[in-house]
């Protein structure tokens, strides 16, 4: 099994590991107690996430391969599950409450289970249609998009909205680079267009009308993506003077100066940058990009596979987390609950990046291979 280890991985989850360590400690200050220590917690979950990690290299990726769609729909059950017995927290109906163990989140192995089914699909798809016409690509994107759609109404009743979010990109990103042609995507944003200008003209004039059409949920979840553009919202406000007092090496470990709500989740990067200033952020900012980088590495060394495809929509989902985390933090975009992969506290989270660096690792040795 040792020569089946990814050295450069290895040293990336390492190096992940020591600042979300770092980070959740300090950020544990203005942590609730009730939630327990968080930061031995997250070590649990390093470790079982170790040990997913070495189940998956021992038996490769043929079990995924060959079991895409049962696993597709066990998540879809799971999803189901929730609304109907699921512990509400926070109004919301997110996580299992399994006693002794803690939260399960179900949405974060679901976009695992999608990525792995739209990789088969479009491998199956390109192996029979070398030049396929409008009409078959229509039929698979749309074959795609109905994979696409029962998660995401599941998953938005919770309501989930970063996970619906998280979705749609790796969708987005696995069908793009799947080869089919632009002119669907064009279509496809041009449509996108012309129903968020109905439904934007609805909220902006006509408020009453919007929320007896869609609901106080979804009007009060598009209050809180646009409170961004104003800078306002505690997390926000006290994230920003946390930062930016930071100055070039930061306030020191364990300095996290002001206190901003979900810290050890959200908002971990403002504990980070807080406490290291620049510098802190300069090497951390690095790491992604060196990481992103050698995954495209592996990416662009295989042919038509499974395995590339895979890659794909995993290099899509954390370009598209880790811009999305680090600018909401600094108010660039709208706050959306989404987390910084490997680095926010989150048992589920974390052990479903640990599955996938396992997948990575296995991708990265694997030959190329016709899977049915």
């Amino acid at each position: 099994m040792i020569k089946k280890l990814n050295l450069p991985i290895i040293m990336f989850i390492i190096s992940f590991a020591c600042i979300s360590l770092v980070s959740i400690y300090s950020a544990s200050l203005y942590t609730s107690t009730s939630l327990g220590n968080l930061f031995l917690k997250q070590i649990v979950w390093y470790g079982i996430g170790t040990v997913v990690f070495f189940i998956i290299i021992r038996f490769k990726n043929n079990f995924f391969y060959e079991y895409a769609w049962i696993l597709y729909y066990f998540g879809v059950l799971l999803l189901l599950l929730l609304l109907l017995i699921g512990t509400p927290i926070n109004n919301s109906k997110c996580w299992f409450i399994i006693p002794g163990i803690g939260s399960i989140q179900p949405s974060e192995f679901v976009k695992i289970f999608l990525m792995i089914v739209w990789a088969k699909n479009i491998f199956q798809f390109r192996k029979i249609y070398s030049t396929p016409t409008l009409s078959q690509e229509f039929l698979f994107l749309i074959k795609n998009f109905v994979v696409l759609l029962i998660p995401t109404i599941l998953t938005f009743l919770q309501p989930d909205t970063g996970a619906v979010i998280i979705y749609f990109v790796i969708f987005t990103f696995m069908m793009f680079f799947s080869g089919v042609r632009l002119r669907w995507f064009l279509f496809a944003l041009l449509v996108l267009l012309f129903i968020l200008g109905i439904c934007g003209g609805i909220y902006f004039f006509n408020e009453d009308l919007f929320v007896k059409v869609f609901g106080t949920s979804i009007y009060y979840r598009i209050e809180r993506l646009f409170m961004w553009s104003n800078g306002s919202g505690l997390q926000l406000e006290n994230a920003l003077a946390s930062i930016g007092s930071s100055g070039l090496f930061g306030h020191g470990f364990n300095k996290t100066p002001i206190y901003f709500p979900e810290s050890s989740t959200d908002f971990i990067f403002a504990v980070f940058s807080s406490n290291f200033g620049f510098i802190g952020v300069f090497v951390s900012l690095l790491l992604f990009f060196v990481f992103d980088l050698y995954i495209f590495y592996i990416l662009k060394k295989k042919n038509n596979s499974i395995g590339k495809y895979i890659l794909i929509g995993i290099l899509g989902m954390l370009l598209f987390q880790q811009i999305q985390n680090i600018g909401m933090t600094i108010g660039l975009f709208p706050i959306t609950g989404i987390t910084l992969p490997f680095i926010s506290y989150g048992g589920s989270s974390l052990l479903s990046y640990m599955i996938i660096i396992g997948l990575i690792t296995n991708i990265f040795f694997e030959k190329e291979k016709k899977y049915k």
